[in-house]
C-alpha cells in the first residue's frame, strides 16, 4: 500500500535525527571540542534542530546564555566553525550524509513572552471571563 504523504509535519526519522543532531552538537559546544577561543567563551543553547525531508540541511536554532554574547555574535561563531563542527557531529552519527548545519536564532522566548502580553491583555481577560460564563437559555427567567 502507497504511504500518504501529505502530512504537513516532519516525519519520525526528520524528528529523531534532529534531536541526535541536537545533542551531539549540545554535548560539542559543552566541551569546548572545537578550537575557536571566541567560541569557547560563549554559552551557548541549542534549542531545536528542523531537518529538511531529504535530512541534508540542518537548521539549528540557538540562543547565548547569560548574556554574554549577542545572537549575532554567536551565529557568527558557529558559522565560522561550521566546517568542523559539520565534520564532529557526522562523525559521532551512521548517516549517509553529512547534513549541512544552517544556524539561525531561536525565537521560542520571543514566541512565549509575545503569547504572555497577549494573555495578560485586559480585552482578551474580558473574553475569557465571558466565555466561561454560562449562557442564559431564551424565554427562562
Amino acid at each position: 500500500m502507497a504511504k500518504n504523504t501529505s502530512s504537513t509535519g516532519p516525519h519520525q526519522r526528520q524528528l529523531r535525527v534532529g534531536e541526535m543532531i541536537r545533542r551531539n552538537l549540545s554535548e560539542i559546544l559543552a566541551q569546548g571540542e572545537v578550537h575557536d577561543t571566541s567560541l569557547n567563551a560563549m554559552s551557548i543553547t541549542i534549542g531545536e534542530v528542523v531537518m529538511s525531508s531529504d535530512l541534508r540541511v540542518a537548521t539549528v536554532h540557538v540562543m547565548p546564555l547569560l548574556g554574554g554574547a549577542s545572537v549575532t555574535d554567536a551565529i557568527a561563531a558557529l558559522a565560522r566553525n561550521t566546517y568542523h563542527l559539520r565534520r564532529m557531529v557526522a562523525g559521532s552519527m551512521t548517516l549517509r550524509y553529512a547534513p549541512e548545519l544552517r544556524f539561525r536564532p531561536d525565537e521560542t522566548f520571543d514566541r512565549l513572552d509575545h503569547a504572555r502580553k497577549l494573555f495578560a491583555d485586559p480585552q482578551v481577560q474580558r473574553d475569557i471571563a465571558a466565555k466561561d460564563e454560562p449562557e442564559a437559555e431564551p424565554g427562562v427567567e
